[in-house]
């Protein structure tokens, strides 16, 4: 067990450690403290005077530059979705036709999404008419009645 008692082993330990749980769950976190950790343990293993105090700087320093890299690497190269909108509530129920539960009379009015209700602007509607939503201000839904569309 005498490996043990060398720094620059338990950084490759936790570099496979991290590895592994970033495998686990996910994330595209972790994976840049797994680099940060190898790369201390290679340069402790290379630099046996730097101390584990110098290696946890290293650490420290490789992290930040595993991260600023990563960054970048998923600006210039985003994952791409199957699902665009799929955090985008809002953006998602364009389109939807929906039926108004409260009057919409100088451009306030409710209307029913689903099991909820949310504030609507637009066109004078009567509760009970079907509009279709068209955006959305702020947390605001922007409606249309379905006969104002037909006639674009």
């Amino acid at each position: 067990m005498e490996w043990l008692q060398h720094p620059a082993l338990l950084w490759l330990i936790g570099a496979v450690v991290l590895a592994i749980v970033e495998l686990a769950l996910p994330g595209v976190y972790m994976v840049f403290f797994a680099v940060a950790a190898a790369l201390t343990g290679l340069v402790g293993l290379l630099f046996p005077e730097l101390g584990f105090a110098g290696q946890c700087v290293g650490f420290a320093a490789w992290s930040a530059v595993a991260v600023l890299i990563g960054k970048r690497w998923y600006h210039d190269f985003p994952v791409a979705s199957t699902d665009p909108l799929l955090n985008d509530r809002l953006a998602r129920m364009i389109g939807q036709v929906v039926t108004v539960v409260e009057p919409i009379d100088e451009d306030a009015g409710r209307v029913r999404v689903g099991d909820g209700e949310w504030p609507a602007r637009g066109p004078g509607a009567p509760a009970g008419a079907r509009v279709r939503i068209t955006g959305a201000d702020g947390t605001t839904l922007r409606v249309e009645p379905l006969s104002a569309l037909s006639h674009h």
